[in-house]
């Protein structure tokens, strides 16, 4: 059975936990109506293997169809968000005959269902959101971030391009120029930039992060779930128009990238802290 060192109510009194995953490098535990899924790979800043994110995809497919859950926080244990793929497990995922469109369809499968999910999905953003990480947080209807997180796409530094409709998600909110900048040049955005340029609901201290989390995931626990549902689908038919043509663009140019040589030396350099040397 999972635990947490500092449980919140789901709101409206005392509830029981009930662990509903505890698949490796996350946990799910179901706490009244809210969903609370935590990745748990904190020595490697939440990066995620292809089980993970299967795994992840499976859970809030599953939570998309029982109407006991009214709201899921997603989160990272430790001080970071999710740093993305992990590139030390890419080795043993080849061998096991993961393919790279294998890899991207878990990914984009978690990241729609993160927006086609029927209920409101919170995103709790401490440290790093790099990656995939981005996208996950971008893709959920709330995030909400400590004063030290920062988001990044640095897909370019190890010869790759943004996925999880990562572009598409920051142009969304942010409009070209900025998702240019952070998908080209692979700088980190700060989360004070990053609220300045409407990609997240808020930045807060870190005394203060988790109780304005708690406080938007209980209303939304006790709200009208069918009106949420609606509302949260109009917003995402407004403004996410791109989405599915950004994911079926970067399944093919990311496909290409992850077995091309930049892809090769751009990851080794990073393994071994090196600056890569593109051909």
């Amino acid at each position: 059975m999972a635990s947490r060192s500092d449980p919140v109510r789901g709101g409206g009194g005392a509830t029981e936990e009930r662990t509903t995953a505890t698949t490796p490098g996350y946990t799910a535990i179901q706490d009244g109506r809210v969903l609370r899924i935590t990745i748990t790979n904190p020595k490697r800043k939440n990066a995620l293997s292809y089980d993970t994110m299967a795994g992840l995809g499976d859970t809030m497919l599953a939570a998309a169809d029982d109407p006991a859950v009214r709201v899921i926080v997603l989160t990272g244990e430790g001080s970071d968000f999710c740093t993305g793929a992990d590139l030390a497990a890419a080795a043993g995922e080849k061998e096991r005959g993961i393919t790279p469109e294998m890899t991207m369809d878990v990914a984009n499968r978690m990241i729609k269902a993160i927006v086609d999910s029927p209920v409101p999905v919170i995103a709790r953003v401490k440290g790093a959101a790099a990656g995939v990480g981005v996208a996950f947080a971008l893709a959920a209807d709330l995030a909400y971030a400590s004063e030290d997180a920062y988001l990044l796409l640095a897909f370019i530094n190890i010869g790759l391009m943004p996925d999880g409709g990562a572009a598409a998600l920051v142009a969304a909110a942010a409009g070209r120029p900025l998702a240019a900048q952070m998908a080209l040049l692979g700088e980190r955005l700060s989360a004070r930039k990053a609220v300045e340029h409407s990609l997240i609901a808020g930045v807060y201290a870190d005394e203060e992060l988790d109780a304005e989390v708690e406080a938007a995931a209980a209303k939304l626990a006790h709200g009208p779930r069918r009106a949420l549902e609606l509302t949260k689908r109009a917003l995402n038919a407004a403004t996410l128009t791109t989405l599915d043509a950004a994911l079926a663009a970067e399944k093919t140019g990311q496909c290409e990238l992850l077995r091309a040589p930049d892809f090769a030396e751009g990851a080794a350099a990073m393994l071994q802290k090196r600056k890569a040397v593109f051909g």
